[in-house]
């Protein structure tokens, strides 16, 4: 597949869409090729193409794997302009990917407790974050307690793999899963947290006896879950950083 990789412009390369997997019907993961000599930061994000049309996104996938992994929201028109194009894609595809990754939502190594809070794709810098310091296996003495809201449990997506980490790595990892609407038929079966992830956040940090001493608070994903953690956190003196996808 490398060389049917064929460059754009200084600034961009094409590259093959090489797995896709759609997850509900306005949720899909999508693997791309990485351009040669693309290097990224866990956190950061990369700008794609299609049809004269780009759109950045936040990277699942850690430095160390083989392609680019994203987690793509359909928006639909008039509001959307890319992701319906994205989505008419298929294995085998071309798109385009700027050479220079962006973003400076990245890990705080000063401290070692990680407070991630995310509204749905809002965790897709948290999993890059995750699988690279479990990859690198360094003995930083970290902590990531991760806050995921969601409205169904079926966007969640990447809670077994968090699931898994928690499991095999629980002083490393937990994990706090929560839907926003428990009556809804399509989560009958929920048995875990109910309510806004950002209505947790304060019972969380006095449970976990985290301080604004140790902890790092990072937020991401739906705007007004980013403002209501800020505007309860910030006068605490907790470092709040955030990452918008509303932007």
């Amino acid at each position: 597949m490398r060389n049917s990789k064929r460059f754009i412009t200084p600034k961009f390369q094409e590259v093959e869409i090489v797995h896709r997997e759609d997850v509900t019907a306005d949720l899909m993961k999508l693997w791309v090729e990485k351009p040669d000599g693309f290097q990224f930061k866990p956190g950061q994000y990369c700008t794609i193409g299609l049809n004269g049309v780009e759109r950045a996104y936040s990277i699942v996938s850690a430095p160390h794997e083989e392609n680019l992994e994203l987690f793509v929201e359909l928006v639909h028109p008039p509001d959307g302009v890319f992701t319906p194009m994205i989505w008419d894609t298929v294995v085998g595809d071309k798109v385009t990917c700027r050479f220079k990754p962006k973003g400076i939502f990245i890990l705080n190594n000063q401290l070692t407790n990680h407070f991630l809070i995310a509204t749905v794709t809002g965790i897709v810098p948290y999993i890059s974050m995750i699988r690279d310091y479990i990859h690198k296996n360094e003995d930083k003495n970290f902590k990531f307690f991760i806050a995921h809201g969601a409205s169904y449990i079926d966007e969640f997506v990447y809670d077994l793999e968090l699931e898994g980490y928690a499991k095999k790595y629980p002083d490393l990892v937990q994990y706090f899963p929560t839907i926003s609407r428990p009556n809804e038929s399509k989560n009958v079966s929920w048995i875990g947290l109910k309510g806004r992830v950002n209505d947790f956040t304060q019972s969380m940090i006095n449970d976990l006896n985290l301080t604004n001493q140790d902890t790092v608070i990072y937020v991401c994903g739906h705007p007004g879950m980013i403002e209501n953690v800020k505007e309860k956190l910030n006068p605490q003196g907790f470092k709040v950083v955030e990452e918008r996808f509303w932007k």
